[in-house]
């Protein structure tokens, strides 16, 4: 078996076409069948279902994908680390990312690396947390970000940023009047909420909090990013939840950030990485999260006041480089 084949594979996987595949590959359809052929005759199982109308993936061939992406998202690895040492870098750490980390955390995190150690190059990917948690099991990643610890056996999860939970509400909501909002008058409106198979972690923790009330939620929308969420707010279709951090990074005018009042909560931002020793270089890298400045904000969202967003969203900010 051949890199050739499981690229021709998985174009045909993802396309479930054998024409689309063949013009997104460059090819014609009659050798890309035979290459298909060859693939199943290889393996000695068949990977697709053909009929005159449709082309569906087997069981087998749904495992083949997924191992097919896990060989290409190795060598692209392969790919990266020679680079980065031919362009002078002497180490490579790949950080994982999921459920929207705030960007200033991130940026600050990523300047004092590039600062302290440049000839270390970090990649990051964005992926989804039950891809993340696969990922770092299979040494496809050396650390990740996450909004959840349920991580299973073989890895740990450390609490290293808090940020206070709001509500996104549009401006010139009836909402308004509250300095802080019930959780009970969030819910008698429509809700913006986060796809739970994009935005795993965060949605676990927000579950959490609309747990609280019994109301049959109204939802609007499900999105799978925040400033999708901003948008529909901004135009009325609902209101939403986020950090503070990541609502005030978006400046969206039409969007107004509240505390809430009956069931104040923090936002967890968990460092994840294997249970083993990290290699020297990552060692530093987590040590820049250090133990005092994880727990440096103090802030107590109960006494969040609409005046105090802006000052509350400078402190949740980096702590320390991060």
């Amino acid at each position: 078996m051949e890199l050739r084949h499981l690229r021709c594979f998985i174009a045909v996987a993802e396309e479930l076409h054998f024409a689309r595949a063949a013009a997104r590959l460059h090819i014609e359809q009659s050798p890309l069948s035979r290459t298909i052929k060859e693939l199943e005759y290889r393996l000695g199982v068949q990977l697709f279902e053909r009929t005159t109308r449709s082309t569906r993936l087997t069981w087998a061939g749904k495992v083949l994908l997924e191992e097919a992406r896990r060989v290409f998202a190795v060598v692209d690895q392969a790919k990266a680390s020679v680079k980065s040492a031919a362009a002078g870098y002497q180490g490579r750490i790949r950080i994982a990312l999921s459920d929207g980390i705030p960007q200033a955390r991130l940026s600050a995190l990523l300047a004092q690396c590039r600062e302290e150690e440049p000839e270390i190059d970090i990649c990051l990917s964005e992926v989804t947390f039950t891809e993340q948690v696969r990922g770092l099991n299979n040494d496809m990643f050396d650390i990740g970000f996450a909004q959840s610890d349920e991580v299973g056996d073989g890895l740990v999860a450390e609490p290293v940023w808090f940020d206070p939970l709001v509500v996104a509400v549009p401006a010139r909501h009836p909402l308004l009047s509250y300095r802080r909002v019930p959780l009970e008058e969030i819910v008698r409106y429509p809700l913006v909420l986060c796809d739970p198979q994009v935005c795993e972690g965060f949605w676990q923790q927000l579950q959490r909090v609309l747990g609280a009330v019994d109301t049959r939620l109204t939802i609007a929308d499900r999105v799978p990013t925040l400033d999708l969420m901003m948008a529909l707010v901004a135009a009325g279709y609902g209101l939403g939840f986020s950090s503070l951090a990541r609502i005030s990074e978006l400046n969206n005018p039409e969007v107004v950030a509240r505390p809430l009042s009956d069931c104040p909560s923090m936002l967890t931002t968990y460092l994840i990485r294997r249970e083993t020793e990290p290699a020297e270089r990552l060692a530093r890298l987590i040590e820049r999260i250090s133990p005092s400045e994880k727990l440096r904000l103090k802030a107590d969202p109960s006494s969040l006041e609409p005046n105090d967003v802006d000052n509350l969203a400078k402190q949740s900010k980096p702590m320390s480089a991060c």
